[in-house]
């Protein structure tokens, strides 16, 4: 439980920071229009601490969970895969600020890395779906 806990406290932190970073970086550019930096602080406020801090309230009463190789994997894939994500929408939200023009293929790089975050976070959630199957049907 104190794994995730710490966890959810990296993510709090960051999420602190991508908030001052946005304020601050659209304020020194000047920037007024809408940016992709304006939801980094709340994806990871809700994808990251809060996913955390509630896994840690539900797991306190189930420890046996932490040591499922599903949830080993979960947890792995998962904290690849957000911080993968927000690396993409900070550098696409930089880009927007900073009016840098892409060439096409570019623009598809970035948003096939995202992508793949998606996709990342998905299978996460299906393992972590399925640790919870498991420990249903054994609590039956």
């Amino acid at each position: 439980m104190k794994k995730l806990i710490n966890v959810a406290m990296i993510y709090m932190i960051a999420a602190l920071v991508a908030g001052v970073f946005y304020r601050e970086f659209t304020k020194l550019n000047q920037f007024t229009g809408k940016t992709t930096l304006s939801i980094v602080h709340t994806h990871l406020f809700i994808l990251g601490v809060f996913i955390f801090l509630i896994l840690a309230l539900f797991i306190q009463n189930n420890q046996d969970i932490l040591e499922s190789p599903l949830f080993k994997k979960f947890f792995i894939v998962y904290n690849i895969a957000l911080p993968f994500f927000v690396i993409m929408l900070m550098t696409r939200g930089i880009i927007q600020v900073l009016n840098i023009p892409l060439s096409t293929s570019t623009n598809a790089m970035i948003s096939g890395i995202a992508g793949i975050s998606h996709i990342l976070l998905t299978i996460s959630f299906v393992l972590f779906f399925m640790v919870l199957r498991k420990k249903s049907i054994q609590a039956e």
